[in-house]
């Protein structure tokens, strides 16, 4: 009676020859099916099948040479170039960002990129005697965009060069993008292709025009990016990045919040920085108080010059109890590790990064580790 066959691993054509090719060097009998006969090479899903008797050792030997083949892909990627992502608007006042951003863009030995999104209409619409019409943009419309977005990059460019001059801001080398999209998407895009080390981004804070709240660019890449995000008040009362010793640390006890505090001492690495770590809670729970003891003897074994003290808060949803502290105890940055949530849960309830962004008007460095 011969022997049932059963399907090892659904792979691409290319992928599923490699993986023949493989196990028939252990003795392996392999079956490749739902192959497009005429033209092999475009087939999506082919089964790679085996005898059932052969299974246990088979998987154990394609999970060997997949991981392979992953670890010598990576290996051979090319290696994206370190940066500081600034995210723009060409008419906005960027001096303030420019320093902060400029500042870790040397610290970090790297260059900045200047992003800017863009918005290209899909088609113009015209009204005439209550009739409306649709028309492609026509490339003078294109031309006429283009034109006044360069204009503004040479003149930023001329205004940054002078800052650099002036040593107004580090001198560090910069260059400008330009993309179409909304702007959101098109940095939480560049983002997750190009990985940069940090995002440096302005905000209005508390001084932010009526009906902007939902719509902030800055609320939106704050909860949605995968590298650390520091936004920037413009208000431009509060401290360089330099000048910053105290920091408040908002934990949750989570055990990844170690990692983001090591990602802050190292950016704000210096003597006498001192670190608040914080947690706000509905009620007093002697729990909380151990756990945050316990974070200030870690820190105090692995970061003995390191000052630091431990505070808890009522949770309120004004966020008045942190706002009084902060503004009481000078605090010169806060940083926190809060929890991605998607896009409906950040619909219906605004997340603590973007209570913060709308109400503190001091430098926010967000991470989600």
């Amino acid at each position: 009676m011969e022997e049932k066959l059963v399907t090892l691993a659904i792979r691409t054509y290319q992928r599923a020859q490699k993986i023949k090719t493989e196990l028939e060097k252990y003795g392996i009998e392999t079956v490749i099916h739902n192959l497009n006969i005429e033209n092999p090479e475009v087939a999506v899903g082919v089964r790679i099948r085996i005898k059932e008797s052969d299974l246990p050792r088979a998987l154990s030997i394609v999970e060997k040479i997949e991981s392979a083949w992953e670890k010598e892909k990576a290996a051979n990627a090319p290696k994206r170039a370190n940066k500081v992502l600034i995210p723009i608007d060409l008419n906005d006042n960027i001096k303030e960002v420019c320093r902060y951003g400029f500042h870790f863009a040397a610290q970090l030995n790297t260059h900045v990129v200047f992003l800017h999104a863009y918005f290209m209409p899909a088609f113009n619409i015209a009204s005439n005697n209550d009739i409306n019409t649709y028309a492609l943009p026509d490339n003078e419309m294109i031309r006429r965009l283009m034109s006044t977005m360069n204009a503004d990059v040479e003149n930023l460019t001329n205004l940054v060069n002078r800052w650099i001059t002036q040593k107004e801001v580090a001198d560090v080398k910069f260059k400008f993008e330009l993309k179409a999209g909304v702007p959101e998407d098109v940095i939480l895009d560049f983002c997750k292709k190009e990985e940069p080390s940090l995002v440096v981004m302005g905000t209005r804070g508390k001084k932010r025009e009526k009906g902007e709240l939902m719509g902030s660019v800055t609320s939106e890449v704050l909860e949605g990016s995968s590298k650390p995000v520091i936004a920037v008040p413009q208000s431009g009362n509060f401290k360089q990045p330099d000048e910053v010793q105290k920091i408040a640390f908002l934990t949750n006890f989570d055990q990844k919040d170690l990692i983001a505090i090591d990602a802050v001492i190292s950016l704000y690495k210096k003597e006498g920085l001192e670190i608040c770590f914080i947690h706000t809670s509905e009620k007093k729970d002697t729990w909380d108080e151990v756990m945050l003891t316990g974070i200030k003897n870690y820190f105090a074994n692995h970061y003995p010059l390191l000052k630091t003290e431990y505070v808890l808060l009522k949770r309120d949803e004004s966020l008045e109890p942190l706002q009084s502290y902060l503004d009481k105890n000078k605090v010169d940055l806060v940083a926190l590790n809060p929890r991605k949530r998607n896009l409906f849960a950040r619909f219906f309830n605004q997340g603590i990064a973007t209570k913060l962004l709308f109400n503190v008007d001091m430098p926010l460095l967000v991470m989600h580790m």
